[in-house]
């Protein structure tokens, strides 16, 4: 079920690829990425892991703005990464590989930041997936995840054709997928109506 499930996900993204910067999600998403940066707090020489990279706009503009940060961005699709590879205006401090996020493929504490836009509502494994994030975080580093937010428990699953099932978390959801990864809630933040950017922190070593 789950290997059908991500093999399906990565075909649609595949075909989507060529196009995907031109389509209506894209430009949506482009809004979403000015608003959250600015919440973004990087510390000096940042080392940044944006899961679900797409096409890489969301790394191409941190990369702009912070000019001494070094990003890797991680898809499930070989065309997403092809595109953002050739897209690519900071090589080589932006790399993108091809990998899950339930198995993230770094060391532990690799990453000052961790970013998730607009791609958490397709994982099968939200917790297994928050412990990765979790895990790949340096102490006192931060996890932005931004995605679509419902009140509505009878709207929070859905299946879209082609995508197939989708969750949208609350809030407190949020918060308790990131305290059972050992994650602490800072905030969220409403960037674009209903989606929601929600900050989390590793703590610090004592």
């Amino acid at each position: 079920m789950t290997r059908d499930f991500i093999s399906n996900k990565k075909q649609v993204f595949d075909r989507w690829a060529p196009s995907y910067d031109w389509l209506l999600p894209s430009v949506f998403y482009q809004t979403v990425h000015k608003r959250l940066l600015e919440h973004v707090d990087l510390p000096p020489q940042p080392k940044v892991l944006d899961l679900g990279c797409g096409t890489g706009r969301l790394l191409d503009r941190l990369a702009a703005k912070f000019a001494d940060l070094r990003g890797t961005g991680l898809d499930l699709s070989p065309e997403m990464l092809r595109v953002a590879r050739q897209k690519n205006r900071h090589h080589p401090r932006l790399i993108y590989i091809e990998g899950k996020a339930e198995s993230l493929p770094f060391a532990d504490g690799q990453f000052n930041a961790v970013f998730n836009s607009i791609s958490f509502l397709h994982y099968l494994e939200p917790k297994q997936v928050m412990s990765e994030v979790a895990r790949v975080l340096s102490p006192g580093g931060r996890f932005y995840l931004v995605d679509t937010s419902l009140k509505s428990k009878a709207e929070s699953q859905l299946t879209l054709a082609g995508l197939g099932k989708i969750r949208f978390y609350s809030p407190q959801e949020r918060e308790s997928l990131g305290a059972s990864a050992g994650l602490v809630c800072a905030g969220h933040y409403y960037l674009l109506g209903p989606v929601l950017l929600t900050i989390f922190t590793k703590p610090p070593l004592s």
